[in-house]
Formats: C-alpha cells, structure tokens, sequence
C-alpha cells in the first residue's frame, strides 16, 4: 500500500479507503461483526489506514463496530465519517439535513459510537437545498477549532455549493474542504462533466464510490455460453452502450488474467487528472482481498484509452463549444496541451 497527500493537506491517507457500509446486518444485509472485524483486519494488515463510515451507516452498527476495532491503536488510522441523513422513521424535523443544530447534535454522536475525541475527515454527506451555504461551513470549521474534527470534506452536493464553500472559507478564514466524495465508475461518469473539474480547481481529492456499480462491473451477470459470453440483460436491462463497456472490461481482464472488478477498480484509479483515492466497499473479506489486489498491476496506456473510450460520455456544453471554438484558439488549437480535453 501507498499514500498520498488528501488534496490540499498534510494528511497521509492510503492509496485505497476502506469504506464500511457494509458493517453491520442491520439493513438487512451486510456482514457480520465477525466477518466486518476480518476484513478491518485485512485492510489494516495491508498497510491501509483510510476508513470511511457514517452516522447513519446501518443505523449507527458500522460506527459502533469501528470503535470497537480501532480502540487499540486508534491514532494510526484515518478516521472519516459523514452528517446530514437521518433514519426516514424519525419524528424529529431536525434529526436530518445540514443545519448547525444537526451536525453538533451528529458529531457527539459519532465520537460516542467511535470511542474517539476526534474525528479525521468529517463530511457533509449530501446537500439539503435548505441549509445556508455559510451556516455549514462556519459550523463545520468551529468544529475544527474545538478539536472534534481534524479536516472537513463534501458529499454528494453539487460542483457550485462547494465553490461557494469553499471560495467563503477562504475569504474568511475558516477551514477549507479537501474531499469530494461521489459515485463514479465506467458506467456512470457524469461527474466529469462539472464535479470532477471543480475539484481539481480547488485541489480537492476525488473519493469514489460505486466503482463496480453494485456488482455490474465484476462479471458476476455473464453467463458462459460455447466459448463465449452473453449477459442477463432482461434482468438488468443495460443499454446498448453499457452492454459494450462491460464486454470490454470482460476482455481486458481475460488478456491481463486479472479479474473484472480489477479492471474496472483500475481504470478509476489511473484518471489523467483527479487524485483518486477509490472507497472499496464488500461483503466479506474474500470480495475485498479480491478489489485491494488491484494496487498490485496496472492498465496499460492503450488498455485505459479502450476502456475510456467505450464509455465515454458527451460532455455537453460549455465544453463543447470552448473546445472546439477556433475563434478563441485560433491556429494553436491543435497545439494546446492535454488540459483543453
């Protein structure tokens, strides 16, 4: 395992994040403690110190089994966890959303589960449309005067709440956020529109999830068929183009002898631009060994320009038009280097 600086920080977090919401039977899957305890284990001993949870994650089981695990060796791990969702039963008009009164009530909350005074990496889980732009912020950063949390991030909350977050954290001095947590895989790249750009703006780290789109990605829908393969459409009904992208990660993985999830696990870390930092997500120990082995080799440069352009999406405007606008480039068009894709 390796490490990277978390966006623009001084935080050392592994090259892959151990994400938890999967701890816990709560939901009505998931894993044991027992199998959740192997596969902490196994990420730990593979030298990962990235862990990502939630208040929410499996009604607060993910959170209570973490504290139980890291309560050995607590400060040798990154711990992050998330506010703002609630439990769709609860009465109480405040027990969700962004509010101040929410996230002082969501971190005491948090910090008893996980057996800690602090938290790493505290995320605001997802935007509310409700809560004032300054009023998360200013919360998020008295949180980190307190002591409560280390650093702050986003989730799920659109490319220009995060610019105004963040353009208002600096003018003010308050805590700036270095994350941004989001769904991206082969089948699902619209963050690339507007997201993923914004980021590297604000030299924020990307942290995805959904990189095997609940299980597309790792093959486990083909079916053998004479030396060949054909995929359960009706039961996934895939379009056209999905179909093409899953059958292109099918044949690169037959050629590297590397399994599916490998590949498609590979073509997100390998982004041009992003600082990946990849949240794997499984039900058992054996499915996890299986993603963290994908650190192990790499996409070649031609196999990623395959699997990129299969799934390549439109890209709409304004990038069309400022990428193909002659008038504001002129004759060096051709000549502008890699950033004008």
């Amino acid at each position: 395992m390796r490490y990277k600086l978390l966006g623009r920080s001084g935080l050392r977090v592994s090259e892959l994040c151990l994400g938890t919401m999967t701890f816990g039977e709560t939901w009505g899957w998931g894993a044991s403690k027992a199998e959740s305890k192997k596969m902490f284990d196994l990420f730990a001993n593979a030298g990962g110190n990235f862990i990502d949870t939630s208040v929410n994650y499996t009604d607060g089981t993910s959170e209570e089994f973490l504290g139980d695990f890291l309560k050995t060796d607590r400060d040798h791990f990154v711990v992050a966890t998330k506010y703002s969702l609630t439990h769709p039963d609860n009465p109480d008009p405040n027990g969700g959303g962004n509010s101040r009164k929410n996230m002082m009530k969501s971190v005491e909350r948090s910090l008893k589960r996980l057996k800690t005074d602090h938290i790493d990496l505290y995320y605001l889980h997802i935007w509310d449309y409700m809560t004032p732009v300054e009023e998360a912020v200013r919360g998020l950063d008295d949180l980190v005067r307190q002591g409560k949390v280390n650093y702050v991030a986003f989730s799920d909350t659109p490319d220009y709440i995060v610019a105004e977050a963040n353009t208002r954290a600096d003018l003010m001095g308050w805590s700036r956020f270095i994350g941004m947590q989001v769904p991206y895989s082969l089948l699902d790249r619209a963050v690339e529109r507007a997201i993923i750009p914004m980021a590297n703006h604000w030299e924020m780290a990307v942290l995805p999830w959904g990189l095997l789109e609940a299980g597309i990605l790792t093959g486990k829908f083909l079916k053998p068929v004479k030396n060949a393969t054909r995929i359960n459409s009706k039961r996934l009904k895939l379009s056209e183009k999905s179909l093409k992208v899953v059958k292109e990660v099918e044949s690169i993985s037959q050629e590297v002898g590397k399994p599916m999830s490998q590949v498609a696990i590979n073509w997100v870390r390998k982004h041009p631009t992003a600082q990946m930092i990849p949240i794997l997500g499984a039900r058992s120990a054996k499915q996890l060994k299986d993603n963290m082995d994908s650190i192990a080799w790499s996409l070649t440069d031609e196999q990623y320009k395959r699997l990129d352009e299969v799934s390549a999406i439109e890209m709409g405007f304004p990038h069309d038009f400022i990428n193909g606008n002659r008038y504001l480039y002129g004759d060096t068009l051709d000549k502008i280097d890699g950033r004008r894709a």
